[in-house]
């Protein structure tokens, strides 16, 4: 017996509601009744990282990562409602796919992640 999908993602914050505001706003997370969202069909990733790696800041204990189709498109967006984007050349994986970084208002780091098309 194996676990079937992601069933929440549940953030302690110090504004729940502006953050969840901001979620919603800006991506498209949670704006269902009681924060429901229904991701579309696709791979989805859980792996462990060592306690002091660096792919994410040392200070957090996970990081987002949500899939998206265009990710240049959602950069764009991002970056016109004043969010910082991160990105790196070495992020680009060819047969993995392309990658960039942001965080949410109260710090957490997320990583959005545009998988290669089958």
């Amino acid at each position: 017996m194996a676990v079937t999908g992601i069933g929440g993602i549940f953030v302690r914050a110090k504004d729940p509601k502006a953050l969840a505001t901001w979620y919603r706003e800006h991506l498209g997370v949670g704006a269902g009744k009681y924060g429901k969202w229904t991701p579309e069909t696709g791979p989805s990733v859980f792996t462990t990282f060592a306690h002091d790696s660096d792919y994410f800041p040392v200070d957090r204990q996970y990081m987002l990562n949500f899939r998206v189709t265009d990710l240049d498109a959602m950069l764009a967006t991002l970056s016109s409602g004043g969010i910082a984007v991160v990105t790196k050349p070495e992020w680009d994986v060819p047969g993995v796919g392309r990658f960039a970084r942001i965080h949410d208002p109260e710090g957490n780091p997320i990583e959005l992640w545009e998988p290669p098309v089958a």
